[in-house]
């Protein structure tokens, strides 16, 4: 399972919170703390031996601010 949490971090992190100016501003569009942005990134990156393990409710709210289903989020890691 922790393949599949390192998988879904990188994929937020190089897709999304990357090109943020801020992890500050990427929490408070996504309605997320700043924390979790950093343990995201943190996991995406590999600093400190983190791996973070994404609950569903705060990937559905990432999706959801981004107007997406988690489904099809989903979907887009796969390919």
């Amino acid at each position: 399972m922790s393949d599949a949490n390192k998988i879904i971090c990188n994929y937020i992190y190089k897709n999304w919170i990357e090109s943020y100016k801020s992890q500050r501003s990427f929490g408070l569009d996504h309605g997320i703390e700043e924390s979790i942005v950093r343990k995201i990134k943190n996991t995406a990156l590999q600093i400190k031996d983190s791996n973070y393990n994404i609950p569903v409710n705060t990937l559905e709210k990432i999706c959801e601010a981004r107007n997406i289903k988690l489904s099809d989020f989903f979907k887009l890691i796969d390919k």
